[in-house]
């Protein structure tokens, strides 16, 4: 059964990277939501939330990015974002570009009001018998540098993974730091975003994890491509894949 404050219907914001690098954990997504009982609402017309141009000082090209998703959630249903990152632009900086605007800066509000980080809209209604015969693993957790700053997301992480069956969260002693993706400082600055992932990826590698899991797919891309460069066998994977890979193994269904 649904857990008693789980709403009827939600939008899905996938994101721009879900969609052109990880659309695997976007259906993952979706499946997962579904098995708690909500009905996921997809807009067609949504692309970018706006934050790679935002973040790199073009806060008009990001104005007009935003702008044209303003208008794709007209329903009050919670607006789930498989990305910290993206939620955090969506909550925090949108208001912040639309403010003084009289028609789009209200728009703006409703929508930051609205928007729920992944982890954070499942923590609390994921129903841990779905996963309850899951074999045993031990995991990591990353968050994104903003997913932490601005959704909490390495507190809700915790949480989540902390409550599945079978389930061992190993910490390592990196969590708080950048993978060293941060958008487009990655291409900007290889090196020094070359030297982070390598910290990074030893901390997870110490840990002797089996895996490690995210909400935000950009640090996937970037972990799991020094990972492979590596030639280190540890993968991460979103965190909606895992869980829809322990409810697979588990025989979880539809609530």
């Amino acid at each position: 059964m649904p857990s008693p404050d789980t709403p009827g219907d939600v939008y899905l914001f996938a994101t721009c990277v879900i969609d052109l690098v990880s659309p695997d954990a976007g259906e993952d997504a979706v499946e997962v939501l579904e098995r708690l009982g909500v009905r996921v609402h997809f807009p067609q017309d949504q692309t970018c939330c706006g934050q790679p141009a935002y973040t790199t000082g073009y806060p008009e090209e990001a104005r007009r990015v935003a702008a044209a998703q303003l208008d794709l959630f007209p329903e009050p249903w919670p607006i789930v974002v498989p990305s910290g990152s993206c939620g955090g632009m969506m909550v925090h900086h949108w208001p912040r570009l639309f403010a003084g605007d009289p028609v789009r800066g209200p728009k703006a509000d409703a929508i930051a009001a609205r928007v729920v980080e992944f982890m954070a809209f499942v923590a609390p209604r994921l129903d841990p018998g779905l996963l309850a015969e899951a074999p045993p693993t031990r995991v990591c957790l990353h968050t994104s540098c903003t997913a932490r700053r601005e959704m909490g997301a390495h507190r809700t992480g915790s949480e989540l993974l902390r409550s599945l069956p079978g389930v061992e969260l190993a910490v390592h002693d990196h969590e708080p730091e950048c993978c060293g993706f941060g958008g487009t400082f990655s291409v900007k600055h290889p090196e020094i975003s070359a030297a982070m992932a390598q910290d990074k990826t030893d901390a997870l590698l110490a840990t002797g994890s089996d895996g490690f899991v995210s909400g935000d797919c950009g640090c996937l891309l970037n972990l799991n491509g020094t990972l492979e460069k590596r030639g280190a066998p540890l993968r991460g994977r979103h965190v909606a894949s895992f869980l829809r890979e322990r409810m697979d193994a588990a025989g979880g269904t539809r609530a």
